[in-house]
């Protein structure tokens, strides 16, 4: 069912307790309000849409995550090789590589947990809908 509500433009409120003249103080016509008609959509539909949604997301955020550990994962090896290569600044390169070790192994967890909301709202999605499946291993 839809529900009328009438709205009124922000600067040109019409005030209850003056009567409408159909002439303003300018000379113009009277303001009136637009009708505003919206439709309501069932909820299922919509929050399962909504999950979907969220789990699009989430998997192209697991994938940035899986890109963001394979490049500092592949720059802590460069930096060993580097480290090995040039004796004089091995420090240097031996700290940057732990450096991009440590963002490797981040941005593998943040991967993993964006995973495990993927999963989450796929879950969440099915149990939208109302339907049951049958999964017999987790």
């Amino acid at each position: 069912m839809a529900e009328e509500k009438h709205h009124h433009h922000l600067f040109h409120h019409k005030k209850d307790d003056e009567p409408a003249t159909g002439v303003d103080s300018y000379g113009e016509g009277v303001y009136t309000s637009e009708t505003v008609t919206t439709e309501v959509v069932a909820g299922g539909q919509d929050e399962y849409e909504r999950y979907k949604k969220e789990e699009k997301q989430h998997k192209h955020k697991q994938h940035l995550g899986e890109a963001g550990a394979l490049a500092a994962g592949a720059f802590a090896l460069y930096e060993k090789h580097e480290a090995k290569k040039d004796p004089e600044n091995a420090h240097r390169h031996k700290i940057t590589e732990e450096i991009a070790a440590t963002a490797a192994v981040g941005a593998g967890g943040y991967a993993f947990h964006e995973h495990h909301e993927k999963k989450k709202d796929h879950k969440s999605a099915e149990e939208s809908t109302g339907e049951k499946k049958h999964h017999l291993f987790g």
